[in-house]
């Protein structure tokens, strides 16, 4: 059973989450917070596999337990999907670099929330096509001129377009699984689009992930596209 705790300040949207959580028979719902801060104490005294957590909340929001529980100085960071009524909402940009593993919105449905939770436990993390790489983009076409990855990492790698050119150079094939990772498929996915094993998939990601110096597939999928590996595509207007 995949342990989940749920943050959200609006009681009937947690019930609704915890109903949908529980219907799944490999789910179970380790707690309820109704903010950041209650979602940060209740993640250290219980330890959930998984944090469901929302952005808008009073107090210590979302941002802020997020970072807190998987930023970049925790040692042992929790496996936080961030969900949230917004697909665009400019927070979830702030979510990336603090860890959060992956976007859902609220209205994701039982299918798609448990295939969230069950990728984060295992420390992958999903990528939802529908919201994720439409916000990458957006946080690559918005970056500062000469931005650097947001992972702090020194640049990119074999044969891509970037600024910053001193990073270790990634294999032909680390190359591919990156592109179809930051276009939001599955490890499943990927290994059936390039012709690979889902062993040699996560091999892959692995590989690219020690390279650069990054936690989790969603610092790629980022990296991927404020290095210029992804097209950007036109705003929403």
């Amino acid at each position: 059973m995949i342990s989940v705790l749920i943050a959200d300040d609006q009681s009937p949207v947690r019930e609704g989450l915890a109903l949908l959580v529980e219907a799944d028979p490999a789910l179970r719902v380790a707690g309820q917070a109704a903010d950041g801060a209650e979602a940060v104490r209740l993640a250290r005294s219980l330890r959930p596999d998984v944090v469901l957590m929302d952005i808008r909340m009073p107090g210590m929001d979302g941002l802020a337990a997020t970072r807190a529980l998987a930023g970049p100085d925790e040692r042992e960071p929790f496996a936080v999907v961030v969900i949230t009524t917004f697909d665009l909402d400019e927070y979830v940009h702030e979510a990336l670099r603090s860890g959060a593993r992956g976007f859902l919105l609220k209205d994701a449905g039982p299918a798609l929330i448990g295939e969230a939770v069950r990728a984060a436990a295992a420390g992958d993390a999903l990528i939802s096509p529908k919201i994720t790489t439409r916000l990458l983009a957006e946080f690559a076409r918005n970056r500062p001129p000469g931005g650097r990855p947001a992972s702090g990492t020194s640049g990119s790698g074999g044969g891509a377009a970037s600024s910053v050119p001193d990073a270790p150079r990634l294999t032909a094939r680390e190359e591919d699984v990156l592109a179809q990772l930051a276009a939001g498929r599955t490890n499943t996915e990927i290994g059936a689009a390039l012709h690979l094993s889902l062993g040699t998939v996560k091999t892959h990601i692995g590989g690219v992930l020690t390279k650069l110096g990054l936690r989790n597939r969603v610092e790629a999928a980022m990296w991927a596209y404020e290095t210029g590996r992804m097209p950007i595509p036109p705003s929403r207007t």
